[in-house]
């Protein structure tokens, strides 16, 4: 089993990226991200609890997102791996992924982090803000918010899987090809 997480930055490409892996490598994936505006939407009340913390650019919970982790992985037993998208965001998360993935006899094969500006961070997700219909996209402050936020808390992630020379960091500027291509060429190396 080959599992990635993918890192980065509200706007770095992960997204875009990740279909793009999935397709080539036959990974499964996991955004929390998707799994909590699925919430969202059916109006659960655990959607309407995270709209209300992410429309303020701050994070869900830990154990609500280790939980969502938890059943993805159980409901999945014969996937050839996992791309992790927007999870672990914190140290702590990053430590329960790797007990929960121990428990499946696995481990995280690679962290990538995608390396983008804050300029070009805030134009790409005001831009995607206009046709995504989500309204942590629209506000500028609330996007800089959300980039304080990772910088802060989830910058953390790439330096714990670094002391297992288990990171690497990727341009993620530049055409969607030649990011791709760099993604790959990190992957490649791991398999």
């Amino acid at each position: 089993m080959f599992n990635l997480i993918l890192f980065g930055p509200p706007g770095s490409g992960k997204g875009t990226q990740s279909e793009k892996l999935i397709a080539k490598y036959g990974l499964k994936h996991l955004s929390t991200g998707d799994i909590l505006r699925s919430e969202i939407a059916r109006q659960t009340q655990l959607g309407l609890e995270a709209k209300t913390l992410m429309d303020k650019g701050q994070l869900v919970p830990d154990e609500v997102v280790i939980g969502m982790i938890s059943a993805a992985l159980a409901a999945n037993p014969e996937a050839k791996g996992f791309l992790f998208d927007g999870f672990p965001r914190t140290e702590a998360q990053a430590a329960a992924l790797d007990k929960l993935l121990e428990q499946h006899n696995a481990t995280i094969n690679v962290l990538l982090a995608l390396q983008v500006g804050e300029e070009e961070l805030v134009k790409r997700v005001l831009k995607r803000g206009l046709t995504s219909g989500r309204s942590d996209d629209s506000e500028e402050s609330v996007v800089r918010n959300r980039i304080t936020e990772y910088h802060n808390k989830t910058a953390v992630v790439a330096n714990y899987y670094k002391q297992f020379n288990k990171a690497a960091e990727v341009k993620g500027e530049g055409s969607v090809d030649e990011i791709f291509d760099a993604l790959c060429k990190e992957i490649d190396t791991r398999l």
